[in-house]
C-alpha cells in the first residue's frame, strides 16, 4: 500500500519536474527570440507553475488509486520542500512572502489535481 503511494508520489514529481522544465525552455527561448517581455513573465511562470502541479496530483492520484487529496498535498509539499531547498542551500535565499503564498497555491493546486486524479482512475476501472 504504501509502495504504491510513494511510487505514485515519484510519478507526480517526474511529471512536474518535466512539465516546469520543458516550459522555462520555451520561456527561454520566446524571452529570447521575441520582442514578449521579461516583466510579463510573472503571471505566465505563475499559470504555467499551477498548471503543471495540477497535472502532477492528477498522475499522483490516478497511480496512487486512493486518499488522492493527501497524495496531492503531498506531492505538491514535495515540490515546495524541493524548491526551498535548491533556493536556499543554492543561493542562500529564504522565501519571500510572494513565494510563500504562490507555493501555498501550488500545493492547493496539487491537492485538486491528486482528488481529480483518483476519480479518474476509479472511473476507467
Amino acid at each position: 500500500m504504501r509502495n504504491q503511494q510513494f511510487t505514485a508520489l515519484l510519478y507526480g514529481w517526474i511529471v512536474i519536474l518535466g512539465l516546469i522544465l520543458v516550459s522555462s525552455m520555451a520561456i527561454a527561448l520566446l524571452l529570447r527570440f521575441s520582442s514578449f517581455s521579461e516583466p510579463a513573465t510573472d503571471w505566465v511562470t505563475l499559470v504555467i507553475g499551477l498548471i503543471s502541479l495540477f497535472i502532477g496530483g492528477a498522475v499522483a492520484g490516478a497511480k496512487g488509486k486512493q486518499k488522492g487529496w493527501m497524495i496531492g498535498i503531498m506531492t505538491g509539499l514535495g515540490f515546495t520542500v524541493f524548491t526551498f531547498l535548491v533556493q536556499y542551500l543554492g543561493y542562500q535565499v529564504g522565501f519571500t512572502l510572494q513565494q510563500a503564498i504562490h507555493h501555498f497555491f501550488y500545493i492547493l493546486a496539487a491537492l485538486f489535481g491528486g482528488a481529480v486524479g483518483v476519480n479518474i482512475a476509479s472511473n476507467n476501472d
